[in-house]
């Protein structure tokens, strides 16, 4: 008890602190989970040792993994899987199973064949959602064009990889595995189904629970919880991963509630993001042998090179031979492409069955862990980078340094300068500077500011970087 209690204790400070670090880092170019997950290795057994593997916190953690996929599944709409963006998403998964496949296959030390070889597959086909719907909406893309697109791409690239979990990675054969799956639907749409029919003939439960939603009882919290609890129980009794639950849930909730409730999601959204979620991660790091990692790192950048090859170049081909979605700009491409490839929960989820059943070493399960981590930091990074060069035409900014290198600061500093004005102004925010006339020679080694107007609009020279 002790000892749970301390490691909970340095938990909620890791929980507590790493937000504020995050919110010092320019830009915030570090998100708030890479700083768990790394806080995590370091204070855990690998580490200090001041955070303990218990069954205790082991328990929290899974909660706070059923929590996230629980929100994560809140987020889906059905037009999202059955859409000409979904279907297009649910296509290009089956076609990165199929890369993922083939790599894993003429890999020398996996068999695909076998629960490592076939974890490693299922890990390099996964998009994070609910890893990345935070990182979405704190970046104002949800709503956009490349926000239904991400969303799109990304529910198969959860969906069907915790669904690839529950049939391939079961010890029991394929065939039950999918009758098993099929029982569970079967309780889930029973879940789904019986507060629909106690909504229409208006029961007294149904009717107590909407009374009570706001009052020292919380029934509508408490019967989520229910909902939550429940299935990832059933789905562990059924020896089925508790994201299949969790994920369930969170579907199932959309159904009943479609058009959301704000009360309702900012109740649990302070239960799962003030708590278990952050507990989640940090418990998550402690499971990372940092030496093992650094004593391979060559396998680390292979992994995160084999996802953007098997997840961000199908995607970004998809995207370009879609009718509606080749309309995007190539940069907008490449941002929906990079954000889908970020992945970590279904990672950790894999590497964890592999390793119980002892056809994964922990060192491999940490390499692979900690590759998932640096995908949460360097695929929005790469997206942010695409995204920005997207506002300016860096292109054009690296020519005019190539003709005239003396002058590449200015040039830059002037670059960087209508970057930010053009993002501002995508994202309808009030401008707070003038345009700028950027001469690529620059006279005097500075870029002339002229003076704004009411009716201006950014002017540049043919050599220019607008």
């Amino acid at each position: 008890m002790v000892a749970d209690l301390t490691s909970l204790a340095f938990i909620s400070l890791v929980a507590v602190l790493c937000p504020i670090i995050a919110s010092l880092i320019p830009g915030r170019a570090i998100p708030e989970t890479v700083l768990l997950l790394l806080a995590g290795a370091l204070l855990g057994p690998h580490g200090a040792g001041l955070i303990a593997a218990s069954d205790a916190i082991s328990l929290l953690s899974d909660l706070g993994l059923a929590f996230l996929f629980l929100l994560a599944g809140y987020e889906i709409s059905p037009k999202n899987l059955t859409g000409t963006e979904g279907r297009r998403g649910a296509g290009t998964w089956a076609v990165t199973f199929a890369i993922a496949f083939l790599i894993v296959a003429v890999w020398p030390t996996l068999s695909v064949f076998e629960l490592d070889g076939i974890a490693v597959v299922i890990a390099l086909t996964t998009t994070a959602m609910g890893t990345l719907l935070p990182i979405l909406q704190e970046r104002g893309i949800l709503g956009t064009r490349v926000g239904t697109e991400i969303i799109a791409y990304g529910t198969w690239g959860e969906l069907f990889p915790i669904l690839a979990m529950t049939v391939l990675l079961s010890a029991r054969a394929t065939w039950q595995s999918v009758v098993i799956l099929f029982a569970f639907l079967a309780i889930a749409l029973v879940a789904a189904a019986l507060p629909k029919m106690a909504a229409k003939v208006g029961t007294y439960i149904h009717k107590f629970i909407v009374a009570n939603a706001n009052t020292n009882a919380q029934m509508v919290i408490r019967s989520v919880n229910l909902l939550l609890i429940g299935l990832t129980a059933i789905s562990a009794v059924f020896d089925l991963d508790i994201v299949l639950g969790a994920f369930a849930a969170g579907f199932i909730l959309r159904f009943l509630i479609p058009e959301g409730n704000q009360t309702m999601e900012m109740k649990h959204n302070a239960i799962a993001y003030g708590f278990l979620v952050p507990l989640f991660f940090v418990v998550s790091g402690a499971k990372i042998d940092v030496r093992a990692v650094f004593s391979e790192p060559e396998l680390l950048v292979l992994f995160i090179v084999l996802l953007l090859l098997v997840r961000a170049v199908p995607i970004y081909v998809s995207l370009s031979l879609g009718r509606d979605s080749r309309k995007l700009d190539p940069r907008e491409r490449l941002t929906v492409a990079f954000y889908c490839t970020t992945a970590l929960p279904i990672i950790v989820a894999v590497t964890t069955v592999a390793v119980s059943a002892e056809a994964m070493s922990q060192q491999t399960a940490s390499v692979l862990v900690a590759a998932g981590g640096v995908t949460v930091f360097l695929m929005p990074l790469l997206a942010s980078a695409a995204t920005h060069t997207m506002n300016a035409d860096l292109g054009r900014a690296l020519r005019n340094i190539r003709r005239h290198p003396k002058d590449a600061l200015p040039i830059l500093r002037a670059h960087r300068r209508l970057e930010r004005q053009r993002h501002a102004q995508l994202k309808g925010l009030p401008r707070t500077w003038g345009p700028y006339d950027i001469d690529s020679r620059c006279p005097g080694g500075r870029c002339e500011r002229t003076a704004p107007s009411a009716t201006d609009v950014p002017r540049a020279s043919e050599d220019s970087p607008s």
